[in-house]
């Protein structure tokens, strides 16, 4: 059995888990600008921990005024599924405590692992990172924030760009103990107009990966098929539409976008 195979068999009991285990609440994270919870998962004698966000906790968005954060959380894990990177964790949409949300698989970041995003004195910017904005802590010292040039990263800055990502914060790259990543919060995701707002800028206007161009082509032919009809559960058509004009795009210039000049090119806070 291939590693693809496994990781896709652990994706499937991940997803059982997530659609009928038995879900009860531990605690409230108390960051988050909407109700996100962790919860327990039991099915069958497994158990997993989640984050649950449901539907009753969001708060409303201006430009966002259709659909819920919730489906958004899903469309973005369908479209992660649909590339075979699996860059978002697994997630669904069910029934809990507080009513129907978005439950998705918790990512336990080991102790020791290496962070892939973050501030680093603007003097001492570490090999292979690329520095994206300045910026000074409070006693005036000079700091980069930065992130790696990392083949995982370049994969979630272009799935980033398909989703049109409205809040990649370094702080929402995960490193599990798998080594591999996962990008989590995708609930400002798919507006129709532009809003691209992340930290990975390393790679602006430079040429897409060989496999991105694969991956995009793939995409272009689902998005028109199974996956556009699962989108469209959760997003308007016009949304939907506007997915396969980004890959559109992206896949004609070969180039990850550049940072935009009519809004913030990147979430506050950056981390």
């Amino acid at each position: 059995m291939t590693s693809s195979e496994v990781r896709r068999q652990d994706a499937d009991a991940a997803l059982r888990l997530l659609c009928d285990g038995e879900l009860e609440l531990e605690g409230r994270l108390v960051d988050a600008s909407n109700t996100t919870l962790r919860a327990i998962l039991t099915l069958d004698g497994r158990t997993a921990r989640c984050v649950y966000k449901p539907v009753r906790g969001e708060r409303p968005l201006w430009d966002f005024p259709d659909g819920t954060l919730a489906g958004r959380e899903v469309s973005a894990y369908l479209v992660s599924r649909a590339t075979g990177w699996d860059l978002v964790p697994p997630t669904v949409l069910r029934d809990g405590p507080l009513g129907p949300g978005s439950c998705q698989l918790w990512i336990d970041e080991p102790d020791d692992a290496d962070p892939l995003v973050g501030f680093v004195p603007a003097e001492a910017v570490p090999p292979r990172w690329f520095p994206v904005a300045a910026a000074r802590d409070d006693d005036g010292a000079a700091y980069a924030l930065a992130h790696a040039d990392d083949p995982r990263l370049a994969r979630l800055a272009v799935l980033d760009a398909v989703l049109n990502n409205a809040d990649r914060k370094g702080g929402h790259v995960l490193v599990g103990a798998d080594d591999r990543i996962y990008g989590v919060d995708h609930g400002v995701c798919f507006h129709v107009e532009d809003k691209l707002r992340t930290v990975l800028w390393g790679w602006a206007g430079r040429q897409l990966p060989a496999d991105a161009v694969q991956v995009l082509d793939a995409l272009a032919g689902q998005l028109a098929g199974e996956l556009g009809e699962e989108l469209a559960e959760h997003l308007t058509l016009g949304e939907v539409a506007e997915v396969g004009a980004r890959v559109g795009r992206l896949r004609d210039t070969g180039r990850f976008p550049l940072p935009p000049q009519e809004w913030p090119a990147m979430p506050w806070p950056p981390m």
